[in-house]
């Protein structure tokens, strides 16, 4: 018998992939929590029903919430990353030398226990010595952490559940206020064609909060749709005036030098979305 795992991205559309094997289905204390094997994208990681990563496309997602904001701060020495607890922010984090220090706070345990377990090329650098783990709401830990951080990385679900407070101008605000006088930050601000909404008010909202805000796009083939979006916001630095040339050339498959402000120019129906 085949089994197959669908995704319900909107009520009238989804994503399906067949199975090879179920190393976990569980309910923590904040999600449901599904690590399977599919024949197409190798393991997946599933949290409430949505795909959070996969084998075989993880590397766009992680590679365009890194790289392009820390190739636009000059010198960002401590980064902090909220969610994310599978590793793959982090472990591209890593690749930059000027970061001395990056923390991961996720409110899910489970969710870096068997990502380490069943993910170990997404999960590898979670041991790094510049790396500090912490399992707790960082919401709070934003909070808690003011004119700490050069960078803030946000790589939540989507706003659902325990992620739904990390898309709000509060949020914003708390992030503002907990990076330095120069931070940036970056948050997956999900797709256009069925989150229209969301990015209009996210944009809206980090707009009256930071002086430079931009919006830029990857294609993530097991995200909905997609086309998938991403909102930086920066107290001093623009992303389109980095010299592509002071780059370094990386060890990476999607991000490069030169899609660096390409990734900035948005489809027209997006643009529109964010006048």
């Amino acid at each position: 018998m085949e089994l197959w795992y669908t995704e319900k991205q909107t009520e009238s559309y989804g994503i399906t992939a067949k199975i090879k094997e179920t190393y976990v289905s569980e309910q923590t204390d904040f999600q449901k929590l599904d690590m399977i094997e599919t024949e197409e994208f190798g393991t997946m990681l599933v949290l409430d029903g949505m795909v959070m990563t996969t084998d075989k496309d993880e590397f766009v997602y992680h590679e365009m919430v890194a790289h392009p904001v820390l190739n636009t701060h000059p010198n960002p020495r401590h980064v902090l990353v909220v969610g994310g607890g599978d590793g793959g922010v982090i472990r591209e984090i890593m690749k930059h030398p000027k970061v001395e220090k990056a923390v991961l706070v996720d409110i899910d345990g489970k969710v870096i226990e068997y990502s380490k377990k069943y993910l170990p090329n997404i999960a590898g650098e979670l041991d790094n010595p510049r790396v500090e783990v912490i399992v707790n709401d960082g919401f709070m830990h934003i909070h808690d952490h003011k004119n700490t951080y050069d960078v803030i990385m946000v790589d939540s679900t989507e706003p659902v559940g325990p992620a739904a407070n990390l898309f709000t101008r509060g949020f914003y605000q708390g992030i503002y206020e907990a990076l330095k006088e120069d931070g940036i930050f970056v948050a997956q601000t999900d797709n256009p064609w069925f989150k229209a909404d969301l990015i209009e008010s996210v944009n809206r909202d980090v707009k009256e909060v930071f002086p430079i805000v931009r919006v830029y796009w990857a294609n993530v083939p097991t995200y909905p749709s997609g086309l998938w979006t991403f909102t930086l916001g920066s107290k001093k630095y623009d992303p389109l005036a980095v010299d592509e040339s002071s780059i370094p050339e990386m060890d990476t498959k999607y991000y490069s030098p030169r899609l660096h402000k390409a990734a900035f120019v948005l489809p027209k129906f997006v643009e529109d979305l964010i006048k």
